[in-house]
């Protein structure tokens, strides 16, 4: 078999062995990359107390990554000739992941490095377990995107409550619920890169989108880890 360009295949061609395969491990790399340069980037705000000083002196800049992260993606997300044209997909995946990390490490410095560091390894546990589980598991997740998004909602409707009615009972169950849905989204997502006899696939162009979505579900599900050993410690 010919071996074809990925970014001139078609939806159709996903089936094809070849270039499932080939998708799969651009994502994976991709991902890879993206969750070095994160833990780079925290364990420098964690490690470094120049940085976390220059960091709690000025609190505006938690804004600023954040607004970075919201107009970065919204190109990504939305434009699909936008993240399927090169050199500008790879840009702003890079200054997407530059900015969540900064509000990752923005976020981290509020701990103790051991409970960042025990953060990190659970986290990297569960994504290594979920991750085997999606790909060997015969249960199709991708038929499930309006649960999750229902679940999602919930989430959303529990933490605007806790903002205003905060209690660490509260707080427990939110942060739970939380690593819970990111979980499930997780295997979603997964499950949507690889394909095969899901209901649903992603486009084999699309691999600037699917290393995202998998990666905000890790920094999600890192977070709520680190919200929830955080209360549990106080």
């Amino acid at each position: 078999m010919r071996k074809r360009d990925l970014e001139s295949l078609s939806f159709e061609d996903f089936d094809d062995k070849y270039v499932r395969h080939a998708f799969i491990s651009k994502v994976f790399a991709i991902l890879s990359a993206q969750l070095v340069l994160t833990l780079g980037v925290v364990s420098i705000f964690i490690f470094v107390d120049a940085v976390q000083n220059f960091i709690i002196e000025r609190p505006w800049l938690i804004w600023v990554a954040f607004g970075c992260v919201f107009i970065t993606m919204i190109p990504i997300a939305c434009c699909e000739g936008v993240r399927r044209s090169y050199p500008i997909n790879f840009i702003l995946l890079i200054l997407l992941t530059l900015a969540e990390s900064v509000l990752v490490g923005c976020v981290a410095i509020n701990y103790s490095p051991d409970t960042v560091l025990y953060a990190v390894g659970i986290t990297t546990l569960v994504v290594l377990v979920l991750t085997i589980f999606a790909l060997q598991t015969a249960i199709d997740f991708t038929a499930c995107w309006a649960i999750l998004l229902v679940a999602l909602i919930i989430l959303l409707i529990i933490g605007i409550v806790a903002m205003f009615f905060p209690s660490r009972t509260l707080l427990i169950v939110y942060c739970s619920l939380g690593i819970l849905v990111f979980s499930f989204y997780l295997i979603y997502d997964i499950q949507l890169m690889i394909g095969g006899n899901h209901t649903y696939a992603i486009s084999p162009e699309d691999y600037i989108f699917a290393a995202l979505s998998i990666y905000i579900d890790i920094i999600n599900l890192f977070l709520y880890i680190l919200n929830l050993l955080g209360i549990l410690e106080n």
